[in-house]
């Protein structure tokens, strides 16, 4: 079976032209001209590559890298950017693509980049059935305080039926923390079972739902169960419930008001008993404000709210989560050396944990099974100090204090090490850390 390419290019010549090459290579082209397009296609065809230019008409192709990746984690991504323009290359990298290319880009060349990146998707793909096959891994939180406070809550959820919804921005764990409160309540036994609401859309988003009969819509041609079907006895996961079509929340709010249902196209009533969980990285008040969400579901959804907190805001725990993903992505090291770990716990994370599992796992594919290096960790030379300097040197006496004790401990009480990484001197991170506590 031929390779399947997403080609994404605004330019009409350069998908022709592409097409017609990759075409005789051996691979069979499918090219759109706009995100938007990219993305209907993704929600209903299988593909094994997507080739990104990121200047389109309809928003920066880096952006929806996340997006992308959050949806299909294993499919290889090579992006085309102009030659002016490799820092932006590399953040795409860093945010999840496997390689890029400079314009004018050479066909052979090209070729080669997508055999390679076709190796590491294949790769990953075959790393996930394996993980899933093997024993299953616990999930770490991290042990700092917020995490704590975190873990409390969702042991509250699991102990009780109520509806739960996580909040945080993307990439925050959101979704490890709702299996584990699935699999600490009293329905572990039944089906877990879960959708990204914002990977598809309207009659897409209910059919997978609700479930449809034959003939429901022009490509139903055969019955088909819905998740809340499948869910019944068990629970029902529905991430980035933030996202999803006013229409579908109507038909959503119906079902949890009475847990009765019927597939698109259907006279007959269904019922299932399902625990609900949801999670949003947006701030639903403000979507219920400007209308794009219903007020009535938000009342019923919003009962038990988490907040996930971003991984900067916890720096205590890196080093566990470092130690974690180097364990479960099977690495030849159990820890980073000291300079790796500065450019750790010195970066913002936009991304969050997921965006610290992906660096990781491309230095330890780009190690070989060697020791880790500090250059295997692209778009991390130069971290986002900001956030940190101003917390130690401007934030409220608790936010310093705890925040100057976050990173000491990062580094295993090196006083100098985090004074660096913090960006004050030796003599001032003291100073600090006296006259905090002395306030305290």
């Amino acid at each position: 079976m031929k390779p399947r390419v997403l080609l994404i290019d605004d330019d009409p010549g350069i998908r022709f032209g592409f097409t017609k090459y990759l075409s005789k290579t051996g691979y069979e082209i499918v090219d759109v001209s706009c995100l938007a397009e990219a993305q209907d296609i993704l929600s209903s065809e299988r593909f094994d590559v997507v080739l990104l230019d990121l200047n389109l008409p309809d928003g920066n192709g880096l952006h929806w890298i996340d997006n992308l990746r959050k949806g299909q984690p294993d499919i290889a991504l090579v992006v085309i950017t102009g030659a002016a323009d490799i820092q932006t290359a590399v953040e795409a990298m860093r945010r999840g693509a496997d390689n890029f290319l400079t314009k004018p880009v050479n066909m052979a060349e090209l070729d080669i980049f997508l055999k390679k990146s076709l190796e590491v998707g294949i790769l990953r793909r075959s790393n996930t059935i394996n993980q899933r096959l093997s024993k299953k891994d616990q999930p770490f939180f991290g042990k700092g305080r917020a995490s704590r406070d975190v873990l409390e809550l969702a042991s509250l959820a699991a102990e009780n039926e109520s509806v739960a919804i996580l909040l945080g921005e993307t990439g925050t764990g959101k979704g490890v923390l709702a299996r584990w409160i699935h699999e600490h309540g009293k329905r572990r036994d039944a089906p877990f079972v879960e959708i990204n609401c914002s990977s598809l859309k309207g009659d897409l988003l209910a059919s997978e739902l609700f479930g449809h009969i034959r003939g429901a819509f022009t490509t139903a041609i055969q019955d088909r169960q819905g998740l809340v079907e499948v869910a019944d006895q068990g629970t029902l996961f529905l991430d980035e419930i933030g996202d999803m079509d006013l229409s579908v929340q109507a038909h959503l709010l119906k079902v949890i008001e009475e847990r009765n249902y019927r597939r698109l196209g259907e006279v007959k009533v269904r019922k299932s008993n399902f625990r609900l969980l949801c999670a949003t990285n947006k701030d639903l008040l403000k979507e219920v404000e400007a209308g794009r969400f219903r007020q009535d579901l938000y009342f019923r959804i919003y009962v038990f709210p988490i907040t996930v907190p971003p991984l900067r805001e916890m720096p205590e725990d890196l080093p566990g989560f470092v130690s974690h993903f180097l364990s479960l992505l099977n690495a030849s090291v159990d820890h980073v050396s000291p300079e790796i770990m500065e450019l750790l716990i010195t970066y913002l994370w936009p991304g969050n944990i997921r965006e610290l599992r992906n660096v990781l796992e491309r230095a330890i594919l780009l190690s070989r099974g060697n020791p880790l290096k500090a250059e295997q960790f692209h778009g991390l030379h130069n971290p986002l100090k900001n956030h940190t300097v101003e917390t130690a040197r401007h934030g409220s006496t608790g936010q310093q204090s705890d925040y100057i004790r976050s990173v000491l401990q990062s580094f295993g009480g090196d006083a100098a090490k985090a004074a660096k990484s913090l960006g004050i001197s030796r003599a001032t991170l003291y100073r600090r850390l006296a006259k905090n506590t002395a306030g305290e």
